[in-house]
């Protein structure tokens, strides 16, 4: 990490690691104490708790970095945003494509209740991960054979959840890069299937199943598309922090969750055709530079984000100073060596982070061996 970089990054990183701190502990007494006696109470609690954390990476890409993001949707689906429960499929195209779904979110008044599946290794990103494992996201290992109870169990829990949520997932099974998308080539030509050009081969298991148990509700479906214009560079977490702005843009279609077909082999077509047409659509965004097909809506910059943050820094600022006043932390070697220590760590933190969420640095999906079929359809894997 550059130390100009650093200099903006380390700052920042303390104020969310220690107001991360306050809102898991928080998170962890409500867990035991509340969550025995009214599920439906704790969940509202963490709701709330959880958007203290979350709104400081909203405020990261709406005022920091300045981060545009254009969303394109008729206006009946959104409308309907945040008011009903809502599977979301998106494309993984960005390194924070999870951050533009919580703005999505927040805009929509869904930020504390938005769940996503995501691999087991990001419950144990200190702060982050367990906010995360405290508001219920599914946590999965990438093998059918261990995550499929994982998936039924967590799901089922969704049921009585108390306010409009959304739950992500990323059928992909990965971030798309080019190497990505040459091995999702290669097997789909050595099984005869519509080779790829903007997104990766479904993985249909987790849909499927995700459908067979929200279908009595959840009443829709968000199929989400991710581009990135041509003449922006691509949003990552160093550019974030770096405040470097870029341009997303965002297509939202709304399906029913009751238009789906009812056999559990259909249901996986459905999402293999599902993204056939994002693969189409991509092409002409490239080529148009925009989504053309649906108008632009205002989704707007609330101050909300920028009030908690501010807020958050002057409890922190405040708190920081009296210990210092109180300890006397700088006076001597061993105070200077102690402080000197913690901004190490969270340097260290900031950075596992920022490496965290590069899609060069994540793991490939698994693509299931098979035997070639000139089908002209996507296997499922």
């Amino acid at each position: 990490m550059a130390i100009a970089a650093a200099t903006v990054i380390v700052p920042l990183g303390i104020l969310f690691f220690i107001s991360g701190l306050f809102v898991n502990h928080i998170q962890a007494v409500c867990f035991v104490l509340i969550r025995p006696l009214s599920k439906k109470t704790y969940r509202k609690i963490n709701r709330v708790v959880a958007e203290l954390l979350w709104l400081q990476l909203v405020w990261l890409v709406d005022w920091w970095a300045g981060v545009k993001i254009n969303v394109f949707a008729d206006n009946e689906s959104f409308s309907l945003m945040g008011k009903e429960h809502a599977l979301l499929l998106p494309n993984h195209r960005s390194d924070i494509d999870w951050l533009v779904g919580w703005v999505l979110a927040q805009r929509s008044g869904c930020l504390g209740s938005s769940i996503a599946v995501m691999k087991k290794s990001s419950k144990f990103l200190p702060v982050i991960g367990w906010s995360m494992w405290f508001s219920e996201y599914l946590f999965l290992e990438r093998s059918w054979a261990k995550d499929e109870n994982t998936i039924k169990a967590g799901l089922q829990r969704l049921r009585d959840y108390p306010q409009p949520f959304w739950l992500a997932l990323f059928v992909e099974g990965t971030r798309f890069t080019q190497a990505k998308l040459v091995a999702a080539q290669e097997y789909a030509t050595s099984q005869g299937l519509p080779i790829p050009r903007n997104v990766l081969i479904p993985r249909t298991k987790g849909f499927v199943s995700a459908v067979s148990h929200m279908r009595s509700f959840v009443p829709a479906i968000y199929d989400i598309t991710v581009a990135i214009p041509k003449s922006s560079p691509s949003p990552t977490m160093l550019r974030l922090f770096k405040g470097q702005s870029s341009v997303v843009h965002v297509h939202i279609k709304r399906h029913l969750m009751k238009e789906l077909p009812e056999m559990d082999e259909a249901v996986a077509q459905w999402c293999k055709d599902l993204f056939v047409e994002k693969d189409k659509l991509l092409d002409k965004h490239i080529a148009e530079d925009t989504f053309s097909d649906q108008p632009l809506q205002d989704i707007g910059r609330p101050a909300k984000p920028l009030l908690v943050v501010c807020s958050w820094a002057c409890i922190v600022g405040y708190g920081a100073l009296k210990f210092l006043q109180q300890s006397s932390l700088l006076s001597s070697w061993r105070g200077i060596a102690l402080s000197a220590f913690i901004l190490a760590i969270v340097t260290f933190l900031m950075q596992i982070l920022i490496l965290f969420t590069q899609s060069e640095r994540s793991t490939p999906a698994k693509v299931a061996a098979g035997k070639p079929r000139m089908t002209g359809r996507v296997q499922q894997q």
